[in-house]
């Protein structure tokens, strides 16, 4: 199973990268449902005060696998978004649109079109579009709004570090190493695993969208209105909220070196080297190497998933951070 996008010689001219607040926003909500791994969020999230949040609209629009509608987050359009003029997009929806798009979402949970937030989200179109948006200016200015200086200098640092690399070599640069997930091979871009899309693109181009919150995947669109989109995690996201969080930590980070100790860190679910290197924008040897270290010391094991292998904390690599 796998997307693949199928490059004609108009679309290898016409690649741009974009940043969305919104899609940014959307994305940290879904990190707070318990089937989902928070990954190197884990200190972000530990300091998040929700109490007064309610996100069950949202939330219910964001099957763990299946259509999030597309109103909710328009296609952005460049690295300098403002979460203001993508809200007022969302808020500017079609309701006919509305409706269909938030049927076709609660139809991928069973029983969610039953519930009382699903009753809810099926009632009068522009009714539901005022609370949609006014759940996610909430998710913003709780989730998001705190720490998007952090968020928003990785984005453009990612942007930053991959535009080097087109310019430097064009797509077989850039494609090399932008995820573990991605194939470049004779105009043709292939994500491994998940759906069975194909697309042969017309001229319309790619837009590269990297994230901070959708960490642990990449998402290949597809469908109109938006123009073929790859969001993928952007690259040195587990430096994101680096200092060390603690004293413990700190001093670990000295009697390790503080990039074992990050490394570590960073495993509070199973990860390749490929992915820590991407993470924390380190070539894959380095991390290699560190791995090495930190298992021959008994600090974490690797367990082979397909074609790679996944590494793990040790009960004792956990007690070393407890």
């Amino acid at each position: 199973m796998a997307v693949t996008l199928r490059f004609s010689a108009a679309d290898l001219r016409r690649c741009r990268f974009a940043v969305s607040p919104v899609l940014e926003t959307l994305s940290a909500v879904r990190l707070l449902s318990p089937r989902e791994g928070v990954g190197p969020h884990r200190r972000w999230f530990d300091a998040l005060d929700t109490r007064e949040l309610d996100l069950r609209p949202i939330a219910a629009l964001q099957p763990r696998r299946g259509y999030t509608p597309d109103f909710l987050s328009p296609p952005p359009t460049g690295p300098h978004a403002r979460f203001e003029d993508e809200l007022a997009a969302v808020a500017a929806s079609d309701h006919a649109r509305v409706r269909a798009e938030v049927r076709r979402a609660l139809a991928d949970t069973p029983g969610a079109a039953e519930s009382a937030t699903g009753r809810l989200l099926l009632g009068d179109p522009a009714r539901v579009l005022r609370t949609l948006v006014a759940t996610v200016r909430q998710a913003w200015e709780v989730l998001v709004e705190p720490v998007w200086p952090q968020v928003r200098g990785l984005l453009d640092a990612d942007v930053g570090f991959q535009t080097r690399r087109l310019a430097e070599g064009g797509l077989d640069r850039l494609f090399a190493e932008l995820h573990p997930l991605l194939r470049w091979n004779n105009g043709v871009l292939t994500r491994e695993y998940g759906d069975d899309e194909h697309r042969d693109m017309r001229g319309e181009g790619l837009a590269l969208v990297p994230s901070a919150f959708k960490w642990d995947q990449v998402v290949v669109i597809v469908d109109r209105p938006w123009q073929p989109t790859v969001i993928y995690p952007a690259r040195g996201l587990g430096t994101l909220w680096q200092p060390l969080s603690t004293d413990r930590h700190a001093a670990l980070g000295r009697l390790i070196g503080r990039t074992r100790a990050a490394l570590l860190l960073d495993l509070d679910e199973p990860a390749s080297t490929t992915t820590l290197a991407h993470r924390h924008a380190l070539a894959a040897g380095t991390v290699s190497g560190h791995l090495s270290v930190l298992r021959d010391a008994g600090f974490v094991t690797g367990q082979r998933h397909r074609h790679e292998i996944r590494y793990r904390r040790t009960p004792l690599g956990e007690a070393a951070l407890r």
